[in-house]
């Protein structure tokens, strides 16, 4: 578990992927289903009215890179967040991080991207809701380790417990081909998605809840240090690490289906074809 660091006067938190460290709370986050509406970004130019660039601080020791805004670019349709050497930093290297200002609740979550490879390195699209916003740390993750791009680690945390990894095979190299990575969350269960297929699932069950507070939305690359035994020990290539990301979008639950390729076009396929049968 890692501590939490509230750092402007918007609340703008530190953020590292295993088990991470949040930001300012915008909007209601007392119920999961009483949280933003749906939306869908693609990344045309940077909206600082939805996100906010991490800048300026780390995670503690076990990151070994400061969050740089400059590390952020979303312009034509992609974001970038990359991770490069800078020797005048104190931990010889700075990574990148967005954040939604908004608290989202129950639901689809999706993100199109690539995430590069390198041992000791994290790439990360998740929920995450925690002490900086008054309530108990509640997570969602797709964590790619890029000591092994054929594959992601999917987890939860439920009031800071953990111990629900699952690391799920892609079938692709999440390096060079880039996929639609998926999760619906229920008010009992969290279905994982890979390309529109389901790759895992939890469901709650007396003393194993799921997450119930609604949380912000993270994306993030950054290296780990003394983390060996999960990431395995980084090793920079020489050049800098780009993690791209084409599309993010979020579908409140109950909503209409918002882009063609969406897990919730799909159930609703499923649905309508359901119905025609009976």
């Amino acid at each position: 578990m890692y501590k939490s660091k509230l750092l402007a006067p918007v609340g703008v938190a530190s953020v590292i992927v295993l088990l991470i460290f949040s930001s300012a709370q915008s909007g209601d986050a007392s119920s999961a289903s009483a949280t933003s509406a749906s939306f869908v970004e693609r990344f045309d130019k940077f909206d600082a009215g939805r996100w906010i660039k991490s800048d300026g601080w780390s995670n503690g020791p076990q990151q070994k890179c400061t969050w740089k805004a400059d590390n952020v670019r979303a312009e034509s349709g992609t974001l970038e967040l990359t991770l490069r050497a800078s020797p005048s930093d104190k931990k010889g290297f700075t990574c990148a991080e967005i954040q939604s200002k908004g608290t989202y609740g129950y639901g689809t979550y999706e993100v199109r991207m690539r995430a590069p490879a390198a041992p000791g390195l994290v790439t990360a699209f998740f929920t995450y809701i925690g002490k900086a916003q008054g309530k108990p740390h509640d997570e969602i993750d797709f964590e790619f380790l890029g000591k092994d791009t054929g594959a992601v680690q999917l987890n939860y945390y439920v009031s800071g417990k953990g111990g629900h990894e699952h690391m799920a095979k892609l079938g692709l190299d999440a390096e060079t081909t880039p996929a639609l990575y998926s999760f619906e969350w229920k008010p009992n269960a969290i279905f994982w998605y890979i390309n529109g297929e389901l790759v895992y699932e939890r469901h709650a069950k007396p003393g194993h809840p799921i997450p119930t507070n609604p949380g912000k939305i993270f994306l993030s690359i950054w290296n780990g240090n003394d983390m060996d035994e999960w990431l395995g020990s980084f090793e920079y290539p020489g050049k800098p690490l780009v993690a791209q990301y084409d599309l993010v979008a979020y579908t409140k639950a109950g909503d209409a289906c918002q882009f063609p390729e969406s897990v919730v076009c799909k159930r609703e396929k499923i649905r309508k074809a359901q119905l025609d049968d009976d």
